[in-house]
């Protein structure tokens, strides 16, 4: 299925009328594996009547490669293309084939053929400038290898100065869930969302028929199960030393945040974790988050940072399955047991918070808030915990918000905790905190009471049930 992906559909659209570079585009659009690259760029070619050529580079000899896309490109049987001997003599060919005519050539996995030649990329750099620069085509470079695909704009790449665009493909928005479960109620998408993400694929993988309870049992749990697979062939295709960025993900997927729990619990020395920490938030699987109201100027160098897995299905993979991988599949019951157990508290913890903050963000850029945040996330310190907080620096305003995901409606003790308890807290931490303004959220799952709902109003508080989030989520 194909959902959502309108941002990305208009800029590849735009390309097409660029002058300024232009007419001739040399783009980079990348992401990791299952992401949806490839079903966005046939997408977007199939919706244009402008000729395209789609090629996918293979872990096959450089000679076979090339023989490939020549016979792609002429719509050929592959036994009757030519051989080239490298690189430089086939894009001399098809430069000749091509001439002026505007066409699309789609040039997937482009590592591999990186791999197979390391001349590949210099072969190409040397047929832009000598030819296609000057043309009409448009080559879009595409590939799941994220650092490899990041490392072609870096100087060093022989590529470097000649990308006229680059795009970085993005998980699916929450409310792409509505497209592949339709008749799920929002209860069921929050919690498919904390499991799976935003990747296509993974959505994909789920069957819209089943509840979610028994899309774990028969689709992630199952024997011979790809989401079982999954995270074990996403390192082995990015990393070297597989097993000790697997030790990390552990770590942090059990609860350790900080840089000494994550070393205590995968014993690996501090000066070692760094790097693959570095590593693994290069390729957005970890991300360091600090407190929200953390000055700008102490960002930097501050050591509040805390570790956490960035995607949702690693989250879930790292609590619920890893731990218990040797059971499977012949003992899912345990497993199934321990997510029955404690994923609706997992859900509320991340999904939800996630979901809530990124409410936030989008009703600050609409203009729908009182302030317009320049950081968002949580906050935390020794003596306040904070699920959402959004900073408003220029203007000494803050959101301070309270995540709820429980079945019953939020009290009015809850509500007078934020306003009188946290509130106060927080502005001790702020710098002048007295001079600013505070502004107060409660999230919640069923709603708020009576008097609760009186009392957030009293304050100009925002109630942001389930039913709102999911509706204003896009």
């Amino acid at each position: 299925m194909f959902a959502d992906r309108q941002r990305e559909l208009t800029y590849l659209n735009e390309l097409l009328n660029r002058k300024k570079p232009g007419p001739a585009q040399l783009i980079l659009l990348y992401g990791r594996r299952r992401i949806g690259k490839t079903a966005l760029l046939l997408e977007w070619v199939g919706r244009n009547t402008i000729p395209h050529t789609y090629w996918a580079a293979e872990k096959e000899p450089a000679e076979l490669q090339r023989r490939k896309l020549y016979a792609r490109l002429l719509n050929l049987p592959l036994r009757q293309a030519p051989l080239f001997d490298s690189w430089a003599e086939l894009w001399d060919a098809v430069a000749a084939i091509v001439g002026d005519r505007r066409q699309i050539l789609i040039l997937d996995e482009l590592p591999y053929a990186a791999e197979s030649d390391p001349a590949a990329l210099s072969a190409l750099q040397h047929a832009w400038d000598a030819h296609f620069q000057h043309s009409n085509l448009v080559i879009v470079l595409c590939g799941s290898q994220v650092r490899v695909m990041e490392s072609l704009q870096m100087h060093q790449s022989p590529l470097f100065g000649r990308l006229t665009g680059q795009w970085y493909l993005e998980p699916l928005p929450y409310s792409a869930l509505r497209d592949f479960f339709p008749d799920w109620s929002a209860e069921e998408r929050v919690a498919t969302y904390g499991v799976a993400g935003g990747v296509p694929a993974y959505l994909a993988w789920l069957d819209p028929a089943l509840s979610l309870s028994a899309n774990v049992r028969q689709s992630i749990l199952a024997e011979g199960s790809m989401f079982l697979a999954e995270p074990m062939f996403l390192l082995y295709d990015e990393v070297r030393e597989p097993q000790s960025y697997l030790a990390t993900l552990k770590a942090i997927g059990l609860g350790n945040h900080t840089l000494s729990d994550i070393s205590n619990y995968a014993l690996i020395a501090t000066s070692h974790l760094s790097v693959y920490l570095q590593r693994l938030q290069d390729l957005k699987l970890v991300e360091r988050r600090l407190p929200a109201a953390t000055p700008t100027a102490k960002r930097r160098n501050s050591r509040l940072g805390r570790y956490h897995l960035a995607d949702p299905y690693f989250r879930f993979y790292f609590r619920f399955i890893a731990p218990f991988h040797e059971y499977l599949p012949f003992d899912t019951e345990r497993v199934l047991a321990r997510i029955r157990q404690e994923l609706r508290a997992f859900v509320g913890g991340t999904a939800f918070e996630e979901l809530a903050r990124q409410w936030v963000i989008a009703q600050g850029a609409a203009g729908r808030l009182s302030l317009r945040p320049e950081i968002v996330g949580a906050h935390w310190s020794r003596k306040v915990q904070a699920d959402v907080v959004a900073v408003d620096w220029s203007s000494r305003q803050l959101l301070l918000g309270e995540c709820k995901w429980g079945d019953g409606r939020v009290d009015r003790q809850t509500v007078r905790e934020l306003i009188d308890g946290k509130g106060p807290l927080l502005r001790r931490e702020l710098e002048d905190g007295d001079e600013w303004q505070f502004h107060y959220a409660l999230f919640s799952r069923a709603g708020l009471t009576p008097a609760a709902a009186a009392e957030l109003q009293r304050h100009d508080g925002l109630d942001v049930d389930l039913a709102r989030l999911d509706a204003e989520l896009y």
